[in-house]
């Protein structure tokens, strides 16, 4: 093979990964504008940034992704538009977040506006998740719910070894597939302490937790970083709504 050659294939190598990186920006650009998602979702992308968040995480058409813990199904919507027709969205809740979610996600899911989107409700200690069978999983602002133990006996809230999910999660993964995880941070040394009370969990903790499950750290971003967030106040209610400090980490199956 002379240099000439190897010059067009190294030429045609980076013509065609700019043109995938180019084909996954346009479906999530589009996936953010299209006209029929409700305002509400409008109006948090201010505070989640989710196409800069799904690009870093390299979600794209015909992708097979896992939405664990998805509430309302904000990212599920996105998820659908970008992977398209050649791919599937699973849209996973146990019963609690089923109903907390009320009725934000009957409204989504009425008339059955997402022909590769599978509404799943799971106890989550027990998935049944097909080995092998996933591009990605997002956890988005839910993984510190995980190490939440209500002392509510009337609770519905289930006690989740949290162990044996990321083993799920990990074994139900592609070699190579990838995890985005966004969570409220907690303070440095807190580790899973505040996950009850405040509803928040340490990024270093996560990192190691995930680590051991065969996970390794491919990517963060500080994009929805929150300096002037003090990290003591409950994340889903009252004034720290929409201004906690979030990380953002994508961890790649090892």
């Amino acid at each position: 093979m002379n240099t000439r050659t190897l010059g067009f294939n190294a030429l045609f190598a980076v013509a065609m990964l700019a043109s995938a990186s180019m084909a996954q920006g346009d479906a999530i650009d589009a996936a953010v504008a299209h006209a029929g998602r409700p305002a509400a979702d409008i109006t948090r992308d201010a505070a989640d940034h989710p196409a800069q968040v799904l690009r870093m995480a390299g979600i794209k058409p015909g992708m097979k992704v896992a939405d664990v813990l998805a509430g309302d199904g904000y990212y599920s919507e996105l998820l659908s538009y970008i992977v398209g027709p050649k791919g599937h969205v699973y849209l996973i809740n146990n019963p609690a977040f089923d109903n907390w979610s009320q009725p934000s996600l009957k409204n989504r899911l009425a008339g059955d506006r997402f022909a590769n989107v599978t509404h799943e409700t799971l106890d989550l200690n027990d998935m049944k998740l097909p080995a092998a069978s996933l591009d990605a999983i997002l956890l988005v602002k839910v993984y510190h719910d995980m190490y939440w133990v209500d002392t509510n006996p009337k609770s519905p809230w289930p006690k989740i070894d949290v162990s044996g999910v990321l083993d799920q999660l990990s074994r139900a993964l592609k070699p190579g597939g990838i995890l985005l995880l966004i969570d409220h941070s907690a303070k440095a040394g807190h580790g899973k302490a505040d996950a009850g009370e405040l509803h928040r969990i340490e990024e270093a903790f996560a990192v190691k937790d995930f680590e051991s499950h065969g996970f390794k750290v491919a990517a963060k971003s500080d994009l929805l970083r929150r300096p002037d967030d003090a990290r003591d106040l409950i994340s889903y209610k009252g004034p720290a709504v929409g201004k906690t400090d979030r990380f953002v980490l994508v961890f790649r199956k090892t």
